[in-house]
């Protein structure tokens, strides 16, 4: 099978497998603590992010039994696919833990700080320290790591993961950022161990597209800060250490503009933005 016909497997399995489980996950979406209002004060089921987290589980899974009966041409799990499977398990927790005791009254990382300072712990804060330690375990799994890299790196990844939860704020809207920055990402990566283990989450991402521009679900904390991490460590994996201080130095930035800036004015003021923002959205 050429390369592009085992990426495209590898997304579609992920899409069809968060398809599956969608189906099935009417019951459990709907539990009362998972009910959150959006934007325009509709209660809808949050944390549907969650169901990435099972279906790349489910994924993995099955790689790993097709393997062990020697489909395929690994018999088990890549070092490469380990460390997106544990990405997608941390930062999904992670989020999931904001998505369920946030109270919703601070954001930011200066509003997570500054109520550390006063004695009180935010889910916030716990998320960007869990992130952070995550962060260094996965880019320190490889091998030994200087100093100076392991930083680099670990910075880069939950950083990246922020990002995705600072843009999840309308339907779709980190979805869809999110495909724009896999895009040349899949084509650096191709069809080697890295690109083979990114692929299948984001087809799963991709598959609760619909869902979330049509307001059914919210992707919430769980599945933002899943985009972002992979994406994250996609480029700390497959790409050289130009290209990842150039990522860094853009997901910083955009993380400090977030303090200062709405990214929703800036999309909104700019005409291009705004028509791919409400692509797809409920009139």
């Amino acid at each position: 099978m050429g390369g592009f016909a085992t990426w495209l497997l590898a997304v579609s399995v992920g899409f069809l497998a968060v398809r599956f489980l969608r189906v099935g996950a009417g019951d459990l979406l709907a539990a009362r603590v998972l009910q959150r209002v959006n934007y325009r004060g509709v209660a809808l089921p949050g944390a549907a992010g969650i169901l990435v987290v099972f279906a790349v589980l489910l994924v993995e899974a099955g790689r790993s039994g097709f393997g062990a009966l020697g489909a395929g041409d690994v018999s088990g799990l890549t070092m490469e696919r380990s460390l997106v499977l544990f990405a997608v398990f941390g930062f999904g927790l992670l989020g999931f833990v904001d998505d369920l005791l946030a109270e919703g009254e601070t954001s930011g990382f200066r509003g997570h700080l500054r109520a550390a300072a006063h004695g009180r712990l935010t889910t916030g804060f716990v998320k960007l320290c869990g992130g952070a330690g995550v962060a260094v375990v996965l880019v320190a799994t490889p091998g030994f790591a200087s100093g100076r890299r392991l930083m680099i790196d670990a910075v880069l990844v939950a950083l990246a993961a922020n990002l995705g939860n600072l843009l999840d704020r309308r339907p779709g809207r980190v979805i869809k950022a999110g495909i724009v920055a896999y895009v040349p990402l899949a084509v650096a990566l191709g069809s080697g161990p890295v690109g083979m283990a990114v692929a299948p989450v984001m087809g799963a991402i991709v598959g609760l597209l619909p869902d979330d521009l049509r307001e059914r679900v919210m992707l919430g904390d769980t599945g933002a800060n899943v985009i972002g991490a992979v994406l994250g460590l996609g480029v700390v994996l497959g790409c050289g250490e130009g290209t990842r201080l150039v990522v860094l130095a853009a997901v910083v930035a955009l993380n400090v503009a977030a303090e200062i800036v709405s990214f929703t004015k800036i999309i909104e003021s700019a005409d291009v933005l705004r028509r791919i923002d409400d692509w797809g959205r409920p009139d």
